[in-house]
């Protein structure tokens, strides 16, 4: 029997690598003898570069930028195995992990130092860049990046802006003359992790601004700026990209590579998958698991275990999720032919307990997957 284990990390308490541990530790108990395969996966956010690193034999780099705030933070990056595709997560340098709670403000937060690891990219020899969008703490539409890279914003006056979101609202004009002249040779696939526009009722300001620290008036407002932000935009190249699927991801950092690097826009997932040959492992498979750390209503816009079931159904295997909490699994079965999900938090485990020790948890729950999979595949075997 062979087993393929395909999990995104559990944010803040395990990556998927040891999400993918725990799984196999409780279905080890039940099939001692099991073809197990471990893929830890990322849709464009958190463990990207780990996951495509891995799979590729490649190389980690650390380089010091900007924060999200102005400090100095060391970002990690890597070079695929073929020492020419660099992978990014843009987390990494403006993540919302590097700001404390009671200082989140969207509207100061920048994603400056992106573009300063896109350069250090370019120093080692990248001529393709995989950038991770997802988990950034900035809101700002891709300016910091891009003035990071050479991109001069300018008032009516000429005069170039500050690099706060907020000065966006005087945004007259665009100079792409200092872009640096290297990044002509150099290509961008961006990993997205939503499909979200960049503007309007699903945009980054509506849906994401709010878990960086915005209140109400600050989204209406951080939604007008980028409006403007886009206009302008649009009149200059004569293309309008805002409500490309996927502008709105990491605060509009994915809009920025729209509009201005005409990168490709990608599903994070299936950039991952192809990367690390999913079809092929899912050959000859029985049973696929996946799961992440929250199963909701957001799941199906680009997230990873979506990604992981889509491919698994086209190989016929039967599919379970694990994760820490899921919302709806009835529809979540029906809608996309799961054949059983499995929620670490329950009635029996609060959520705080459950964080409190992750890999137990997961373990055990997993256990009960592995048990519920015992009986299935006893009764079928019986049938034969």
């Amino acid at each position: 029997m062979k087993i393929v284990i395909a999990p995104d990390s559990f944010k803040e308490t395990l990556s998927a690598s040891e999400a993918a541990n725990a799984i196999e530790a409780g279905f080890l108990e039940f099939f001692p003898s099991a073809e197990i395969l471990k893929l830890p996966i990322a849709d464009g956010g958190e463990g990207t570069v780990d996951v495509l690193v891995s799979a590729t034999e490649g190389s980690y780099f650390s380089t010091n930028v900007l924060g999200p705030m102005g400090e100095a933070v060391s970002a990690r990056w890597g070079m695929l195995g073929d020492t020419k595709t660099a992978v990014i997560e843009v987390a990494e340098a403006c993540g919302l992990h590097l700001v404390s709670v009671e200082k989140r403000n969207p509207m100061i937060a920048s994603s400056h130092g992106v573009g300063e690891l896109i350069l250090a990219a370019v120093d080692e020899g990248a001529e393709h860049i995989i950038i991770g969008l997802g988990g950034s703490s900035s809101n700002d539409g891709g300016m910091g990046f891009l003035r990071a890279i050479g991109v001069r914003f300018q008032d009516i006056s000429g005069n170039q802006l500050r690099g706060d979101v907020s000065s966006l609202s005087s945004l007259s004009d665009i100079d792409l003359s200092y872009i640096d002249p290297r990044l002509k040779g150099v290509s961008f696939e961006v990993a997205c992790d939503v499909d979200n526009p960049l503007v309007g009722p699903q945009g980054a300001s509506a849906i994401f601004a709010s878990q960086k620290g915005a209140d109400s008036q600050m989204i209406d407002q951080l939604d007008i700026i980028l409006n403007h932000y886009s206009g302008v935009i649009s009149r200059k190249f004569n293309n309008d990209v805002s409500l490309y699927p996927g502008a709105g991801a990491a605060g509009g950092i994915g809009y920025g590579f729209k509009a201005f690097l005409d990168a490709e826009l990608k599903s994070g997932i299936k950039i991952i998958l192809d990367k690390v040959d999913f079809n092929h492992h899912l050959l000859n498979a029985d049973l696929v698991i996946t799961g992440e750390g929250k199963i909701d209503s957001q799941s199906d816009r680009g997230k990873a275990p979506v990604g992981v079931i889509e491919y698994a159904k086209r190989h016929k295997c039967r599919i379970f999720i694990i994760a820490g909490t899921i919302e709806n699994s009835d529809t979540l079965i029906s809608n996309y032919g799961i054949d059983k999900v499995f929620s670490v938090v329950s009635s029996e485990l609060s959520i705080e307990e459950a964080m409190a020790n992750p890999f137990e948890s997961l373990m055990a729950i997993s256990r009960e997957a592995a048990q519920h999979y015992k009986k299935y595949y006893s009764d079928f075997n019986s049938q034969d």
